[in-house]
């Protein structure tokens, strides 16, 4: 467990602490019982002051993981617009034509040859024939080893670190 998440479940044990102490006092209020155990006073403003803290620190908490989210957001999108300009370029050396690229595209995002083919508007013999030339110029025999090409180089070029 690493130092942040044990950190986060002493906040949440303090806190739930004090909380439990709170319910009980309430209750002991209620059914009359507070003369018997006065002398608490003191404790309360000590636990009172412990949630306080815990509200504070996890409120701090929270702030950092909403920023590391934000951070991970940006750099997906990054990756996203890196992963989209490795393509064209790809796809530029390869010489794909307008139409190879469209199938080459989809087939990379996942999509068989008769979704392909329903997205194109065209015969799914038009989108194999497009798919083989595409297999052909990028010097691979498949759909996945196409797409194991453009994991390859963003494992290889790392995203800019700038975000």
């Amino acid at each position: 467990m690493t130092g942040r998440i044990r950190w986060l479940w002493v906040l949440f044990a303090l806190q739930l602490f004090c909380a439990l102490f709170f319910v009980l006092d309430a209750v002991l209020d209620a059914a009359g019982l507070e003369p018997l155990i006065s002398h608490l006073d003191a404790f309360e403003y000590v636990v009172a002051a412990a949630l306080f803290v815990g509200v504070l620190m996890t409120g701090w908490e929270l702030r950092q993981v909403l920023q590391r989210n934000n951070r991970l957001a940006d750099q997906m999108r990054a990756a996203s617009g890196e992963f989209s300009r490795l393509l064209d370029e790809q796809f530029a050396l390869w010489g794909l034509t307008a139409s190879e690229r469209d199938v080459a595209l989809l087939s990379v995002k996942g999509l068989s040859v008769a979704e392909i083919a329903a997205a194109r508007g065209s015969a799914e013999g038009t989108v194999k024939a497009h798919s083989a030339a595409v297999y052909r110029k990028a010097g691979v025999s498949g759909r996945h080893q196409l797409l194991s090409f453009f994991v390859d180089e963003l494992i290889e070029s790392p995203v800019a670190s700038n975000v």
